[in-house]
């Protein structure tokens, strides 16, 4: 059983919503941060980034510059940029990219679920990032960005929320990247129980994105602990500390595209050298210009201005859910064996590269400064949920989503 709740958001002014709203935290280097905040004042970065306010040499890690982003979040609150809701909502998130549309429910999920494995988890978190996270929602007192949560299809849920939908949305707008994002407001009680009862029905959620959000929420939840629950005490009569902001997405309507990789050398090979090492493994032929692999099992590896199809020569039965991934395919058979890179986690001559940027990124990197680039068929939600369900974790940048969810929009205030 899942358990979600209706929050009281703190979420921005109708007229502001477009100015506020921003790519999560992540997205950005500290320069590229900096310059969003310098060019939009409003822009949540200078909230979820708050080093963005400070000199570059500043620590981003220093105690002043979390203490900044919990001083501007309460001088927006008291300008009334951000305005709190009165009672418990639910909210509808759409986004709209290249004509495709998904549609999420925005809510308060549960820590209890995480502990307990009802939300799965497929990747590795970092002390250090989740630290940093803990910092900055204790500073603000609020849990700032949305966790990406997946779940099964269901057809109940797309009904209710395509009659929502109907309603004139609180905010809509099309940001700089051409996405269109359009929020609407559930208020209605009756409907808020349905929504409830609908994911009471289902065993598990995904996390998509967000992995060292959901971590750090649940540590600052267990820091905040004095006592154990009672059994059966309901999510509502919890401490806010107890859920974290979420939106929630059926699987059929997300779009997972290729984590391509780029390492930056050959690991001492000659190209012939390498060439030779590659092609004992793979078949690979020679590609008249950039091409996607067509399907799972092919990888397209750019070298040297060259293009070319790789597929493996002996057919493998790899049944076991996260060896059987592309990612690790490539990880197992090239990067480690061949390249050198065997913990892609830390090493500094591997870099990953979302397919948002496209094959032309991979290209220009080569090209630039040499080494070899790999382009792979996308991760499948299939096989995301098969690792999560197995309690395995896969490979580092596994998966891409695209659109991203903005920041700023909605915040679960914990004290």
């Amino acid at each position: 059983m899942v358990e979600i709740k209706a929050f009281c958001a703190v979420r921005p002014r109708q007229d502001l919503a477009e100015k506020i709203a921003a790519l999560p935290y992540d997205v950005y280097s500290r320069g590229e941060a900096a310059e969003e905040v310098k060019k939009n004042p409003f822009s949540f970065l200078k909230i979820d980034r708050p080093e963005a306010q400070f000199d570059e040499n500043t620590d981003m890690y220093s105690p002043a510059v979390y203490q900044a982003a919990g001083n501007e979040l309460r001088e927006m609150i008291g300008r009334g940029e951000f305005i709190q809701e009165k009672s418990p909502c639910l909210y509808l998130y759409e986004l709209t990219m290249d004509g495709r549309t998904q549609t999420g429910v925005c809510c308060c999920a549960s820590v209890a679920d995480y502990e307990n494995g009802v939300i799965k988890r497929h990747e590795n978190t970092r002390p250090e990032k989740e630290e940093d996270r803990i910092r900055h929602v204790e500073a603000c007192g609020a849990q700032t960005g949305p966790i990406f949560l997946a779940c099964r299809k269901n057809q109940k849920l797309t009904e209710l929320e395509e009659r929502e939908k109907k309603a004139v949305p609180i905010y809509s707008f099309t940001a700089e990247d051409g996405i269109r994002h359009q929020v609407w407001k559930i208020e209605n009680e009756e409907t808020i129980r349905s929504i409830c009862e609908i994911f009471e029905a289902m065993d598990s959620l995904y996390i998509a994105d967000g992995h060292h959000r959901a971590a750090s929420a649940v540590r600052v939840a267990r820091k905040r602990r004095e006592k154990e629950f009672p059994e059966g005490q309901r999510l509502e009569e919890k401490p806010e500390a107890e859920a974290f902001l979420s939106v929630i997405f059926p699987e059929n309507e997300l779009k997972v595209l290729d984590y391509n990789r780029w390492v930056k050398d050959l690991n001492g090979y000659s190209r012939g050298e390498f060439l030779n090492r590659v092609g004992e493994k793979f078949r690979m032929t020679p590609l008249p210009s950039a091409v996607h692999p067509k399907e799972k099992g092919r990888f397209s590896m750019y070298l040297d201005g060259q293009w070319y199809e790789l597929e493996e020569k002996t057919e493998k039965n790899r049944t076991d859910a996260v060896e059987s991934l592309d990612v690790s395919i490539l990880q197992n058979e090239i990067l480690s064996p061949i390249l050198g890179i065997k913990n892609p986690k830390t090493d500094k001559r591997i870099q990953f590269i979302g397919g948002i940027r496209g094959l032309s990124e991979l290209e220009r990197l080569v090209d630039a400064q040499g080494g070899a680039a790999f382009a792979l068929y996308p991760t499948s939600m299939e096989e995301l949920f098969r690792a999560a369900d197995q309690g395995r974790l896969m490979p580092p940048k596994s998966t891409w989503f695209e659109p991203k969810l903005r920041s700023g929009l909605f915040l679960h205030m914990i004290s």
